[in-house]
């Protein structure tokens, strides 16, 4: 019994950052509209702003801690649900407060989407290869699996962000309700699919010697924790992270609407929130020289941003009256085939270099670059 106790007293220490949150939650409960009054100061809206993210962005690495703790537990395919779910989940909530708040914003969600697809495919696969690539000269991954990630991906970004351009029943880059439907089924048909066969029949496409499935909780232990202890402490950290980023929307909507900053700000914002978590894991895959795990989180993330978080907006776009544009336009457009292009040939031998991730980040330099300057 004594044991069980210090190991209680171990694991509620272990998560010290929850007191952080609360005490944040707490903090805005009563001062928030104050700290809201004083944005137009510069230091107050940095810190602000600063201090938001920095919480948020601990309780989702926190939520992916637990949820590959439960994967490990539960298998597969739960497992991959699961941390699929959980950083969705994030994404769905950090869009939708942002959303609802402030001015109508109809491209959040294609902002988004856009700078998740551009941050993952283009940032983190650059970093994880040319780090990888600097440490280990030359790194392998199954063929197969890549190619079945992107045989999905493609289809579903060509169809979420730049069909919309192209269609003649709305006006501007939108679908009419029955095209946004059918977009809808078409995406979780697709990612349902896609998981049936990661998790099912062809399980050997996504591993690569030693490395396990679905890679994003290959390198978690199962622990002594029970299963009742990490879903307790998922929903801890999840419920803050949706009242904080609804707070988290007033700063970035004072720099947008006030201050005039880049459009695309608040969609930056919550792909970072994100897309952090995974791919802090992905990196360090990469340089434990385990580029197979690497892979299968930086596509696995793209692949649930676009499969799931966008039929979820859709249905939330209606319910709540906000109508949403989902083409991408002018340069976007550009950079956003550029990437899949590229994608394409750089996940088509089994083998990475240097050279490769490279070129991924400097298409990431480029985004950052037209984001502020168009």
């Amino acid at each position: 019994m004594a044991a069980k106790t210090t190991g209680n007293s171990a694991g509620l220490r272990s998560e010290w950052f929850l007191s952080v949150t609360l005490l944040t939650c707490g903090v805005y409960s009563v001062a928030g509209k104050t700290f809201d009054s004083a944005l137009a100061n510069p230091l107050v809206l940095k810190a602000t702003l600063l201090w938001l993210f920095s919480v948020i962005l601990g309780s989702a690495l926190s939520v992916v801690r637990h949820a590959e703790h439960l994967a490990v537990r539960l298998g597969e395919p739960f497992g991959t649900l699961i941390l699929t779910l959980s950083v969705t989940f994030i994404e769905v909530m950090s869009i939708t407060a942002i959303m609802l708040h402030g001015e109508n914003n109809p491209t959040l969600v294609r902002d988004t989407l856009l700078s998740v697809i551009m941050i993952v495919l283009n940032g983190m696969v650059g970093l994880s290869l040319l780090l990888g690539g600097w440490k280990h000269q030359e790194q392998t991954y199954n063929l197969q699996g890549a190619n079945t990630y992107l045989g999905v991906i493609i289809p579903l970004a060509v169809l979420s962000v730049i069909l919309p351009d192209y269609t003649q029943t709305t006006a501007g880059p939108t679908l009419s309700f029955a095209q946004e439907s059918t977009l809808a089924i078409i995406s979780v048909g697709l990612y349902f699919a896609f998981l049936a066969v990661q998790t099912g029949r062809h399980r050997g496409y996504f591993m690569l010697g030693g490395e396990a499935l679905g890679g994003e909780h290959g390198g978690a232990k199962a622990g002594a924790r029970s299963i009742g202890y990490h879903v307790v402490m998922l929903a801890a950290y999840i419920v803050p992270i949706v009242y904080l980023a609804e707070w988290l929307a007033h700063p970035v909507d004072f720099i947008t609407e006030t201050l005039h900053g880049p459009d695309a700000l608040s969609g930056i914002v919550i792909a970072l929130l994100v897309s952090a978590p995974e791919a802090i894991g992905a990196v360090r895959a990469a340089l434990a020289n385990k580029l197979q795990r690497s892979v299968n989180i930086l596509l696995g993330s793209v692949l649930s941003s676009i499969g799931l978080t966008v039929p979820i907006m859709l249905i939330i776009s209606h319910w709540t009256d906000h109508p949403i544009v989902l083409g991408v336009e002018h340069a976007d457009m550009v950079l956003l085939v550029l990437t899949l292009g590229l994608s394409i040939v750089t996940f088509s031998s089994g083998r990475t270099n240097i050279l490769q991730g490279a070129v991924h980040l400097l298409l990431f330099v480029t985004f950052l670059l037209l984001m502020v300057q168009g």
